[in-house]
């Protein structure tokens, strides 16, 4: 009989958030340059939206584990 190997998965912050699938693209060939200038503006103001949100999220889990030092 071999010995049961139990495999024990670390627990991270993103394990605990649903997963969502992601967006469709948008076709990018039927747009014009100026829809697509305005579409990377459009991308560039989300990107900056999200790496706000990581440093809040990054804030609150320093504070979190600072609790249990």
């Amino acid at each position: 009989m071999q010995p049961t190997t139990v495999k024990i998965s670390a627990m991270f912050d993103d394990d605990l958030d649903p997963r969502k699938k992601a967006p469709a693209q948008k076709n990018l060939t039927d747009m014009g340059i100026a829809e697509l200038e305005d579409y990377i503006v459009e991308l560039k103001a989300e990107i900056v939206r999200t790496e706000k949100e990581i440093e809040k999220k990054k804030v609150i889990r320093d504070r979190a584990a600072s609790v249990f030092k």
